[in-house]
């Protein structure tokens, strides 16, 4: 038994296949992807969007009033301030300036109230100075002599009397060096070269040239005798 054909479908016919699928615009989405788009023209950061504002009612411009103009005036007084420094004007320096003088006179007034005032007729006294005791001069200690290097008994250049009387008798005695001395017992020039003399011949170094010393006298007694 053959089966019937399906409603609506052709006999011996191939049946059509659709070409596109038209369905029903979703408005809700497009709104979206509109609103996005003027957005991102207008430059607005992403998660913002546009808000319009309410219109106002009709007639309410008509309630708004006008703010009046500001002069000339009142737009130099900042500047004015401004130049005066710190923002004071010309009155407020003044009345700083009073203010200032007033407490250097104040100040003034106090200081000369603190300083007392000296009797007419009152004399200054000096201030007592420390009395220092003159210091007395101590004598000092006479200088010690210093030791003849040459003895005790030295003889020399411009000494006389007994003992030079006795150097020029024993010089006598020795040939050759006092030939023709004085005995006049003053130790002169020609008594200084005889005992120079005697001391070059017989070596005697201990005392000075031409002084009649320790060592000169215990060789010259030595060669003439006591």
């Amino acid at each position: 038994m053959s089966t019937p054909p399906a409603p609506g479908r052709p006999q011996g016919r191939r049946p059509l296949e659709p070409t596109r699928v038209v369905r029903r615009r979703r408005t809700e989405a497009l709104a979206q992807l509109m609103r996005e788009h003027e957005e991102a023209m207008a430059g607005i950061p992403e998660g913002y969007e546009l808000v319009d504002l309410p219109r106002p009612a009709p007639g309410a411009e008509d309630a708004t009033q006008e703010l009046p103009p500001v002069s000339r005036r009142r737009r130099a007084e900042p500047t004015q301030r401004t130049r005066g420094g710190f923002g004071f004007g010309p009155n407020l320096r003044r009345a700083a300036i009073g203010v200032a003088v007033g407490a250097a006179a104040l100040v003034g007034f106090a200081a000369a109230l603190l300083v007392p005032d000296r009797a007419e007729g009152e004399e200054v006294r000096p201030a007592p100075q420390a009395v220092v005791p003159a210091t007395v001069p101590t004598p000092s200690a006479p200088a010690p002599t210093p030791a003849d290097p040459d003895g005790a008994g030295t003889l020399r250049e411009g000494d006389s009397g007994a003992e030079v009387t006795e150097l020029q008798q024993r010089l006598l005695r020795i040939p050759d060096v006092y030939t023709g001395g004085a005995t006049s017992g003053s130790y002169d020039t020609a008594l200084t070269e005889a005992v120079a003399r005697f001391q070059l011949w017989y070596g005697i170094r201990g005392d000075e040239s031409g002084v009649y010393g320790d060592d000169t006298r215990k060789d010259l007694e030595s060669r003439t005798g006591s």
